[in-house]
């Protein structure tokens, strides 16, 4: 048999590049396996929790520049559960139209389009840059923040207020809530849901047992603790497309003694799969404050986790936190350390960063995501 020419060696490796492949959830493909993650963007024109143009031309911009999967930011699904008064929110019919231009056209640019639905909980009505308030800091009524804080038990995230504790009522209302907003959700275009619980909001306020100590069915054991999380995914994938893939975000630590692990994370991953979740956003933190002494910050420190995650709980995995470089997102994928990669605050200074990593990595022009207005142009 012919040896193949290097010509033909190179081609088939450059084909194989595992960032460029494609991915499908249910009934949804990935043009290739990079995600923009959820970040909030804190923006005061943002009125009534609708996006506007900053966020058209945000989203847009990432769109057009290659990524294969655009998380929304938070998106509250009431509007005591924002995290700050310059949040994105659905929850009212009423704001249903004002995503319906940036959906259709992250589409047509060739990416999903995903959106975050969250609660804050005790961590609602904090600040923003734009208000001139610190992010953890309490917005008052005056600035457009809210007295009426809650949370699984009344325990204070540092210096904010108290929250009160939820009845089994209330914790049903809101759980309400998140099926409503997903049904708005699937109505406006989203390819996609991802249901927050991470990063120390309601969701992930009930999973803990730094925060959680209530003693009836939704505190206690592990079972208990996840009970929330579980009905919201139960309420989410009832309303929603079967074709439609659901996310969760978790931090798989607390970065503190005694409160939620790695171990922690699996079980509930591996649970999060019998209730129909398609992948794991792999994050870490932000449950209690820390010292930055307990969080090893560095390149691809969350990584860790997400191939634990990956091989014992058996489910896709979207690694995030300091992945920066092409070389070292397709090493991840290589290594089977996480089925996605998610591109942060890097996206934020470069948008067209999956167009330039996968250039770098050797995919040939004609093969890289980009907009035909641009092919002329340096790639």
């Amino acid at each position: 048999m012919a040896k193949k020419s290097k010509k033909q060696h190179d081609s088939q490796s450059k084909s194989e590049i595992l960032l460029n492949q494609p991915l499908t959830l249910r009934g949804v493909t990935l043009r290739n396996r990079t995600i923009l993650p959820p970040m909030c963007m804190y923006s005061v024109t943002a009125q009534d929790g609708r996006p506007n143009n900053f966020h058209y031309e945000h989203y847009m911009a990432r769109a057009n520049g290659g990524f294969g999967m655009i998380i929304l930011e938070a998106t509250a699904v009431a509007p005591n559960g924002r995290i700050s008064p310059c949040d994105l929110g659905l929850w009212s019919d009423d704001q249903i139209d004002s995503y319906r231009w940036i959906v259709e056209d992250m589409k047509k640019a060739g990416a999903v389009p995903a959106i975050q639905l969250n609660h804050a909980g005790r961590k609602a009505s904090t600040g923003c840059a734009e208000l001139n308030v610190p992010y953890h800091a309490h917005v008052p009524e005056e600035l457009g923040g809210w007295e009426d804080i809650v949370g699984p038990s009344p325990i204070a995230y540092g210096d904010l207020p108290v929250p009160r504790e939820l009845t089994v009522e209330e914790i049903h209302a809101i759980e309400q809530q998140f099926r409503d907003a997903a049904w708005r959700t699937a109505t406006a275009g989203f390819e996609a849901i991802e249901i927050h619980a991470a990063h120390g909001y309601l969701l992930n306020q009930f999973l803990d047992p730094l925060i959680n100590h209530r003693t009836d069915e939704y505190g206690g054991s592990f079972e208990n603790r996840a009970r929330m999380l579980m009905e919201t995914v139960d309420l989410v994938r009832g309303v929603i497309p079967e074709t439609m893939p659901v996310l969760v975000r978790i931090s798989a630590t607390d970065w503190a003694k005694h409160g939620w692990n790695i171990t922690d994370s699996v079980r509930l991953s591996r649970e999060l799969k019998r209730h129909g979740v398609d992948m794991i956003d792999v994050s870490t933190g932000g449950v209690v404050p820390v010292s930055s002494d307990s969080m090893p910050v560095g390149p691809g420190y969350q990584v860790p986790f997400s191939t634990e995650v990956h091989k014992n709980a058996d489910i896709p995995t979207t690694a995030v936190g300091l992945i920066t470089k092409a070389k070292q997102a397709e090493k991840i994928l290589a290594k089977n350390k996480a089925t996605t990669i998610e591109i942060g605050r890097r996206a934020l200074a470069e948008p067209s960063w999956p167009i330039l990593a996968l250039s770098k990595l050797g995919v040939p022009k004609e093969e890289l995501p980009i907009p035909v207005q641009y092919q002329r142009g340096i790639y």
